[in-house]
């Protein structure tokens, strides 16, 4: 007979296997959390928007082409323009297939009709272009200089 009394250690085994039996520890519940948390962040990264990134890549590209053909016209003292073509992009005044012609994206497209002039002076006068893409409607980048600093990258839909 089963007698649970202070002091008796078939009582004192039964308690504690009951308690071990009744769920989980706050530590345990944690871990869960925390694994929840991390596949739902990997998955919202997995799940990013594609056309958006697309569209930030050939902005980041197309400021680093910027500061090269500035960097080169200064250097040959002559003065190299960049236009929007067809399906692509010009720099006069440099050498045939110096940088490239074409966006990487088929979907990007510059909105306006712009020229930028890069140089050959060290300071060069207010320039901007904006690219957006097909894929995106109403989203564009910004790639502009106050003429002294470097091309950057601004979204015109933030102040």
């Amino acid at each position: 007979m089963r007698i649970s009394a202070p002091g008796n250690k078939a009582g004192d085994r039964s308690r504690a296997a009951a308690a071990r039996a009744g769920g989980f520890t706050l530590i345990e519940l944690l871990v869960v959390v925390a694994i929840i948390a991390a596949a739902t962040a990997g998955v919202s990264l997995a799940f990013r928007d594609n056309s958006g990134a697309q569209l930030e890549r050939e902005a980041r590209r197309l400021s680093a082409l910027f500061e090269s053909a500035r960097a080169q016209s200064r250097s040959s003292g002559r003065p190299v323009v960049w236009h929007a073509v067809q399906g692509g992009f010009r720099f006069e005044g440099l050498p045939e297939g110096t940088l490239p012609d074409h966006w990487l994206d088929n979907a990007t497209v510059v909105h306006g009709g712009t020229r930028v002039v890069l140089g050959p002076e060290p300071i060069i006068g207010r320039q901007e272009v904006l690219i957006g893409s097909t894929a995106l409607p109403g989203r564009t980048l910004r790639i502009a200089t106050d003429g002294v600093r470097a091309f950057a990258i601004q979204d015109p839909g933030t102040p």
